[in-house]
């Protein structure tokens, strides 16, 4: 098939971002002729498997759900945009898809602006909610979820990474519940995989190396150094949290939990509420800045467990999934997207573990019980809870399972 791909936004670091690239990949990898439309100006220097990639102009400012900084672009929040901005950035989108057509399936990440943009296409298409659209633009602001519901029913269906996104999707875009398909998001179970302590931190450490000084997207200067330092004894436990450092994430609830339990952590990310974390914590909290997935991959394994303790919201919890991956099982907050991870999780757990998944969102003091199990495991016990989260992930969320999937979802 020929499949095209439509990302408003870059091609690595927030969730979205990853799904777009991972399943351009896959679907390429499969035997599809796959085109991306996003604005990443690195696209080239990025694996696609073989994707062609297309970077459309812009008339004006970068619609966004959250305000951060973008390379020679001006970003400007969803609902502060006119709509005469929101129509120009919606018909620029769609003229590029059209001069690049015909493809026998668009997928249209967001369902603001993709829906919009692939119902402008005039391409058969699927829409896929992430969850911060719905979230940060569309909640609370009925002209958005008219628009929406309006471009929706003009695509084939809709694409949900949860059963949660479902029902926010078939609540504020109006959307018959018959057309969204749950999928979850994807792992690479082949490149995140569990691997003995001293392969992993000789990987992570010749990572950190290679590394080239930047802005705030990119790993902290000096962190090869750091990471020798942090990890040179295998005190248990060491805690871990990848993602955005911001209140809605859950990061000031967490770091507050890990200071006043001094267990060690690694803090991996960039965000509006970094300073103040950073300044709250004690110095067995190290901060990395954002890291890569030839990071991760090599973190992940030399980690006790990796919490993902949102107070808002999660479409799915592809962090969480990832990390069991590599065999450190997740401690996530016990709602939307994310509870759904922990049920799947549960199913491999031995009996004795099963509750050792979850904490109610937003509470502290169960937040520190659980990581205190954590630190009660004995060397078996992390041992099999290790391998149970590596088997949950394999069976779930394998890539070439997600983009099957995707695929029988627009049933041409």
């Amino acid at each position: 098939m020929r499949i095209f791909i439509w990302h408003g936004y870059l091609l690595h670091g927030t969730g979205s971002n990853e799904y777009t690239r991972a399943l351009a990949r896959t679907l390429a990898g499969q035997g599809h002729q796959v085109t991306v439309f996003s604005q990443d100006p690195d696209a080239a220097q990025i694996d696609l498997g073989g994707a062609v990639v297309v970077r459309p102009s812009l008339p004006g400012r970068l619609p966004v759900f959250v305000l951060d900084r973008y390379p020679d672009m001006e970003p400007a929040l969803l609902g502060d945009c006119s709509r005469e901005e929101l129509d120009a950035f919606v018909e620029a989108n769609a003229a590029a898809l059209r001069d690049h057509g015909p493809a026998d399936l668009l997928i249209a990440n967001h369902v603001l602006l993709g829906a919009p943009v692939a119902a402008a296409s005039g391409l058969p298409s699927l829409v896929k909610a992430h969850g911060s659209e719905l979230e940060y633009a569309m909640r609370a602001n009925s002209t958005l979820c008219q628009w929406a519901a309006r471009s929706l029913q003009q695509c084939l269906g809709v694409i949900a990474g949860s059963e949660h996104i479902k029902a926010v999707v078939t609540d504020l875009g109006g959307t018959d519940p018959q057309a969204i398909t749950v999928i979850p998001p994807g792992v690479d179970t082949d490149f995140m995989r569990p691997l003995p302590r001293e392969q992993a931190l000789a990987g992570l450490l010749a990572e950190a190396r290679a590394d080239v000084p930047g802005g705030e997207r990119l790993p902290d200067p000096g962190n090869a150094g750091r990471f020798a330092q942090f990890l040179r004894t295998d005190d248990h436990p060491c805690v871990v949290y990848v993602g955005k450092l911001s209140h809605e994430k859950g990061v000031p609830l967490l770091v507050d939990v890990l200071t006043e339990l001094d267990f060690r952590a690694v803090v991996v990310g960039f965000g509006p509420a970094r300073a103040a974390a950073q300044a709250a914590a004690g110095d067995r909290i190290l901060f990395t800045g954002p890291l890569q997935h030839r990071h991760l991959r090599y973190l992940w394994p030399l980690m006790d467990v990796s919490v993902v303790p949102s107070v808002f919201p999660e479409a799915f919890g592809m962090v969480a999934a990832e990390a069991a991956a590599c065999g450190c099982p997740p401690l996530v907050a016990d709602h939307s997207g994310l509870a759904e991870v922990a049920a799947g999780l549960r199913r491999f757990y031995p009996p004795g573990l099963r509750d050792i998944t979850t904490f109610p969102g937003g509470d502290a003091p169960a937040l520190a019980r659980k990581l205190q199990l954590y630190a009660g495991l004995d060397p078996s016990q992390r041992a099999e809870l290790a391998a149970a989260a590596r088997v949950a992930a394999v069976e779930l969320w394998s890539w070439d399972t997600v983009a099957h999937h995707v695929i029988e979802a627009a049933d041409l």
